[in-house]
């Protein structure tokens, strides 16, 4: 009986170093915070809600702690409306080599972050609702017209004047807000805070 003992306790032991290697301490879920430093702007500061969003939130940190965002741009900016960035190929095509679940109602995931002025949400193509790679945008003005179609996962805590700015300083060459590449807000770096 001593013996079975032993053995139960210490499969107890292995089960619970086993879960905490693959759940502790892992940021896949909770609150985060992140900031976007955009050259000759300054930095936006993000709260990320994994709560909500868990994919979401998991792919942008990876993205950002592996350097993916370091140099990229701003290339679409719609005053009034929201600025884009996150693509490697600087015109609304690039992402980066995956692409995730659409965190959103339409797509069979509840998501009750509203697209109001700061929320930061993922840009996907109209075709495919889990066609979010690593393209995001910031909104500029309210638009809720947006809820339940994309991805919102978190909103600007510090900076929104820099989204001002760059809106108001964006030199759009079309109705989409193309932003020509000389002419893009540079992303110096997204880091992960916490």
């Amino acid at each position: 009986m001593m013996k079975l003992k032993k053995v139960c306790a210490a499969a107890l032991c292995v089960l619970l170093a086993v879960l905490c290697m693959t759940g502790c301490g892992s940021k896949k879920v909770g609150i985060h915070h992140a900031e976007i430093t955009v050259k000759d702007y300054g930095t936006i500061s993000v709260e990320l809600d994994g709560d909500t969003a868990p994919i979401t939130v998991q792919n942008f940190m990876d993205l950002a702690n592996a350097g993916f965002y370091d140099g990229l741009t701003f290339h679409r900016i719609i005053p009034g409306f929201m600025i884009q960035g996150g693509d490697p190929n600087h015109n609304g095509t690039g992402g980066s080599e995956n692409t995730i679940k659409g965190e959103f109602k339409n797509n069979g995931v509840e998501n009750k972050i509203s697209h109001t002025r700061g929320t930061i949400s993922m840009a996907r193509n109209s075709i495919s609702m889990d066609s979010a790679s690593s393209q995001f945008f910031i909104m500029h003005k309210d638009y809720t017209g947006l809820d339940g179609d994309y991805a919102a996962f978190g909103h600007v805590t510090s900076g929104m004047e820099i989204v001002d700015q760059i809106c108001e300083d964006a030199i759009v060459v079309d109705n989409n807000g193309t932003v020509e590449y000389e002419n893009q807000p540079v992303i110096e770096s997204v880091k992960i805070i916490d």
